[in-house]
């Protein structure tokens, strides 16, 4: 869209929108969410008809679980891929390389999570692809990114990062910006894998952090309202919320199957490419501490995760009643919409506080 209409732009004037980020971000918005909503009844009974038993359910997690999510499809994911790639496809600049950054660490990140759905479909078995091997594939796809990363702007600024609420305060950390670039995609999409437990908990915060995501890429990618805010501007990455406004199109999409209750899990397919995502436009936009921010209900799901296990290892017990999180208040007694919908409000509120960091410096 953006290549062909613009050729024309400056014949009829009314072609004009179509170089726009704000009018090109809302056609990829309604364009995945069409496309899902098109294609995701077929995607959804194909992949029932193939998987059978449906998604493999923890032994020991939540005992309803085995009773109301027993036999439902997997994979997911790639209805929401499908959907956002195709709209971004259609409607980003596709001769920015941010663009393409973003696109193959998703596109990588999903591969590995389809391998391993498609390993615990196969094997009926919660347990998937390898731990070492899947980090090591992604840490690899990441670190690919995060040294493009840096090729794409100029020194020392494309080694460095920024902090919140500090205007001009900035740390080169040089060759091992890529490693901790690296670790933010990879950290990214675990944590949102972690937080895919209950019907709809992931997606909505997912899209509530791609809708800050892309405000704050098209901000930073704007010479004008990155000076008046004080920001990092960082060229061309104004073209990721064109991305971004995608996967929310697609999660929409997604959400009216996956609401409760689900008639398809997203599965590794999309919690591990959408996270993978969004790290790595926090890392292209130089907001990798605010994502923390804005991501920190999926931070919360990876520490209760990484505390639990400690706990147990060193002391021989546990803090939580279950890990991840939410289990742990499923546990308490709260019904699965109750969990749901408070960690929604939570996501909202952390996205909140994060978008208020590019003005209170």
């Amino acid at each position: 869209m953006f290549h062909f209409f613009g050729e024309f732009a400056d014949a009829f004037s009314a072609l004009n929108v179509f170089r726009y980020i704000t009018f090109r971000t809302g056609g990829a918005i309604m364009t995945a969410l069409l496309f899902v909503f098109l294609f995701g009844p077929k995607i959804i009974s194909s992949l029932r008809l193939r998987q059978g038993h449906g998604q493999p359910i923890r032994a020991d997690g939540p005992e309803g679980h085995l009773l109301t999510k027993k036999g439902t499809p997997t994979m997911g994911g790639l209805m929401i891929l499908s959907g956002a790639l195709v709209a971004a496809l259609l409607w980003s600049d596709l001769t920015n390389p941010y663009v393409w950054i973003v696109i193959c660490v998703t596109v990588g990140f999903g591969a590995i999570g389809l391998y391993d759905d498609y390993l615990k479909v196969t094997k009926s078995s919660h347990n998937g692809f390898s731990g070492k091997s899947r980090l090591a594939l992604e840490f690899a796809i990441a670190g690919s990114a995060a040294f493009a990363v840096t090729l794409l702007d100029n020194e020392p600024f494309s080694t460095s990062i920024g902090f919140p609420f500090l205007k001009e305060l900035t740390l080169n950390l040089g060759i091992f910006f890529i490693p901790f670039a690296a670790f933010v995609i990879v950290g990214a999409g675990n944590a949102v894998n972690l937080t895919d437990g209950l019907d709809g908990l992931a997606i909505v915060p997912v899209m509530i952090a791609c809708a800050a995501f892309a405000l704050i890429a098209y901000l930073s990618g704007n010479a004008v309202f990155a000076s008046y805010l004080q920001i990092h501007h960082v060229p061309g990455t104004g073209e990721l919320a064109v991305i971004a406004g995608a996967v929310i199109g697609a999660g929409l999409g997604f959400l009216w199957f996956n609401a409760p209750p689900a008639a398809i899990f997203m599965g590794d397919t999309g919690s591990l490419a959408l996270g993978g995502m969004i790290g790595a436009i926090a890392v292209a936009t130089k907001h990798e501490i605010v994502l923390a921010i804005i991501g920190g209900l999926f931070v919360l799901e990876a520490v209760s995760v990484i505390v639990q296990v400690l706990s147990f290892k060193l002391t021989g017990k546990r803090v939580f009643k279950m890990a991840p999180i939410h289990h742990h208040f499923e546990l308490m007694g709260w019904t699965e919409s109750q969990v749901v919908i408070r960690f929604w409000i939570i996501a909202v509120v952390l996205a909140l506080l994060g978008l208020a960091t590019l003005k209170l410096r």
